[in-house]
């Protein structure tokens, strides 16, 4: 080796004997802080560090506009490790190019819906689109969840959810305090490239 610093392999704080096995195969041993090249247009990301969010409707219920797609307004963010969430537009727009899981849940209030739309949209064009046509019953509220995996270029592309009800009246529900998340949107980094 040509370089002078020290290489040193610690033991683990354990009683229990341990084993290393290295593959018989030529390649590079990666750690949680190792950078994975990714391609020459995205340069290299740090293992464990893709872009992470996390928000949620509080403060007050959103109306739903009837026979239309409306932008549901996360408006609370819990995480945002990118700084990628616009809580002006409400849309997810990351800085790191690659495949992201992406989660909305919606919890309605006000009026029984009698069918509602989730969509998930990149760059304001349709991505993925769920339907869901509630009981017939009288509800007080009622639960939609949407997930998609969905390719970001990392310089603009970005993703909002947007639902349609035929329904007037209907609302987003906000979460209260002390209540579960119910009404959230979530994203997460699953390969970049």
């Amino acid at each position: 080796p040509s370089g002078t610093g020290v290489f040193t392999i610690s033991s683990p704080a354990t009683n229990t004997d341990r084993t290393l096995t290295l593959p018989d195969e030529a390649g590079t041993v990666l750690t949680s802080a190792s950078s994975i090249p990714t391609s020459s247009l995205t340069g290299n990301i740090i293992q464990n560090a893709g872009p992470v969010c996390f928000v949620y409707r509080s403060g007050s219920n959103q109306s739903l506009t009837q026979n239309a797609y409306t932008i549901i307004q996360y408006n609370n963010v819990i995480t945002d490790t990118d700084s990628a969430w616009d809580n002006s537009n409400y849309r997810f727009s990351p800085s790191v190019a690659g495949y992201y899981m992406i989660q909305s849940q919606f919890q309605t209030g006000g009026t029984d819906p009698t069918r509602l739309i989730i969509h998930h949209l990149i760059n304001g064009s349709n991505a993925v689109a769920w339907s869901s046509q509630p009981l017939d019953l009288p509800i007080t509220m009622y639960a939609i969840a949407a997930t998609s995996t969905i390719y970001l270029n990392g310089s603009g592309d970005y993703v909002d959810t947007r639902m349609y009800t035929q329904t007037a009246g209907v609302q987003l529900e906000r979460d209260t305090v002390g209540s579960g998340r119910y009404s959230f949107f979530k994203a997460i980094l699953l390969r970049a490239g």
